[in-house]
């Protein structure tokens, strides 16, 4: 596997390599929602939580620990994703880190966005794309199942949050094998939002 950072689009987003020119709109993409950060994330980008995070994944980037996007609709960054922990040697990459503005969600965006990292990375040659998601994110758990990911089991009191409070985590993957299938229910649900906002 050899998973380079490029420039991932499709009709309804554009995935950008993380860099200093996103900083201030994912900035205010983070203040958006303070609350969601509070309650569901093991870490805060939000107000004074921002600059200290940022260095981090400009680091974590710099080091080939992540591959962070900038997740770009309607013209600006609106929220973030990425490849984790990539291991070449076994084949596997994680896809998690993964925030939007209050207004992407529930739409398009998502899906859109999970589809062009998941065929980044197989065609790159992965054999394993995981997911890493709090056991209490209910929306995040049903967005990944509705993605065509298999739950595999929980990590119970994996890791503790910046919060304090010690999460249980739910690891979800798809298998090379499973793609083409996940892909084809991928590109049937796009079309059928396309189909719904006339794009």
């Amino acid at each position: 596997m050899q998973l380079e950072p490029k420039v991932l689009e499709d009709r309804f987003v554009r995935l950008e390599p993380m860099t200093e020119a996103h900083r201030e709109d994912l900035r205010a993409a983070c203040d958006a929602d303070p609350q969601t950060w509070v309650q569901l994330y093991p870490f805060a980008m939000h107000a004074e939580h921002f600059d200290p995070r940022w260095t981090q994944m400009m680091s974590d980037q710099a080091a080939g620990r992540t591959l962070p996007y900038a997740v770009i609709a309607e013209g600006r960054c609106q929220g973030m994703t990425c490849h984790l922990t990539p291991d070449a040697a076994n084949a596997s990459v994680e896809i998690g880190g993964t925030y939007y503005a209050p207004a992407l969600r529930g739409g398009a965006v998502n899906p859109a966005a999970k589809r062009l990292m998941f065929a980044h990375a197989f065609a790159s040659g992965a054999r394993r794309v995981q997911f890493k998601v709090d056991a209490i994110n209910a929306r995040s758990r049903a967005a990944v199942l509705k993605l065509g990911a298999t739950q595999e089991g929980i990590l119970r009191q994996d890791r503790v949050c910046w919060t304090g409070r010690i999460r249980d985590t739910v690891v979800f993957s798809v298998l090379a094998d499973e793609w083409p299938a996940v892909r084809d229910r991928l590109d049937a649900r796009l079309a059928a939002l396309s189909e719904k906002t006339g794009g």
